[in-house]
């Protein structure tokens, strides 16, 4: 694993159909590629119950604080 994720794992939760409200994209952990580029490691921390459809997506750089 680098040293650095390389994406963000979230939980989805698509509206009932029929409606008009957005899915709702919810933060659950971090996800890092393997060296091989053939799979992830995901890494969601203790407390965190997960249900649902999960989506990784590449990090976005965060500004310097």
């Amino acid at each position: 694993m680098s040293n650095k994720p390389t994406h963000t794992a979230y939980v989805v939760i698509d509206p009932k159909e029929g409606s008009d409200k957005k899915a709702q994209w919810f933060e659950i952990g971090t996800v890092w590629s393997h060296s091989d580029g053939s799979g992830f490691d995901v890494i969601i921390p203790a407390g965190v119950t997960v249900t649902g459809r999960i989506v990784c997506r590449k990090r976005k750089e965060q500004p310097a604080a």
